[in-house]
């Protein structure tokens, strides 16, 4: 798949350095660590799977980072979700991950919403953004941003955790190298339910950091052009067994 964002002209020498394993790594090189500082991806959620994506993203040099969400730090969340610290606790959510991300990348430009998302202002809060990730764990809230996102024609790396449990994919509707693939495609309307909360059967934490890292890298890929993004394949993880496959998306439109 072809880059999906064109290089920053020029990286700055501490951002070169920090950078450097990067530089040497098949299918992103130079150029493509130029292509990230030029990324604008949005977030949506800083808790056990949005924390291990926004710290993965900053390391990895995204230039813009956009965070959405409209909580704040419990003690509770601090067994998985690892952008905040116990000193954070009843801060908003959007603050301490800003400061996690300018700590791990001082360069990032970050811009926070400390806000719930909806259908009346997603397509706002995702303006600008080449990428949008969704961690939330509301399906309304991801019915609302797969609606914007496809919309917006832009791409929507979404994952999912519960208990032992994970799902992670890339949705897009407008993809230059392959058919649309959508949420709906996966779970038609009416279709889904309402998942427990991890405060109802528990999550592990540890799942969290794993998927996280892997929609980070499904971010990676998308910008920069490297491999084979998870576009019309659902990654599923069982970590009780440590087993994973994956089953193929079919797209409604093309069916």
């Amino acid at each position: 798949m072809h880059p999906l964002v064109a290089p920053a002209p020029t990286l700055d020498p501490a951002e070169l350095v920090r950078t450097a394993r990067h530089a040497v790594l098949a299918g992103i090189g130079e150029e493509g660590q130029r292509r990230l500082a030029a990324a604008h991806v949005t977030v949506v959620g800083a808790g056990g799977i949005g924390s291990p994506v926004l710290l993965a993203l900053a390391a990895a040099g995204i230039g813009t980072i956009t965070v959405i969400d409209d909580d704040v730090v419990e003690l509770t969340n601090l067994q998985r979700q690892l952008a905040h610290r116990v000193e954070d606790i009843g801060r908003p959510k959007t603050a301490s991950a800003e400061r996690a991300i300018t700590a791990l990348s001082p360069g990032a430009e970050v811009l926070t919403a400390a806000e719930r998302l909806d259908s009346e202002n997603a397509e706002r809060l995702f303006a600008g953004a080449d990428i949008v990730v969704d961690t939330s764990d509301s399906f309304a809230t991801r019915r609302d941003v797969a609606a914007a996102t496809e919309a917006l024609g832009i791409p929507l790396v979404w994952g999912a955790v519960q208990e032992w449990h994970a799902q992670a994919t890339v949705f897009w509707s407008n993809p230059p190298e392959h058919g649309p693939v959508v949420l709906t495609d996966l779970f038609p309307l009416g279709t889904e339910g309402e998942p427990p909360s991890c405060a109802q059967v528990g999550v592990l934490g540890a799942l969290c950091v794993q998927v996280g890292g892997m929609l980070a890298g499904e971010v990676v890929k998308l910008v920069t052009g490297a491999g084979e993004p998870l576009l019309g394949r659902l990654a599923m993880i069982d970590a009780l067994t440590s087993r994973q496959h994956e089953i193929a998306i079919r797209s409604a439109v093309s069916a």
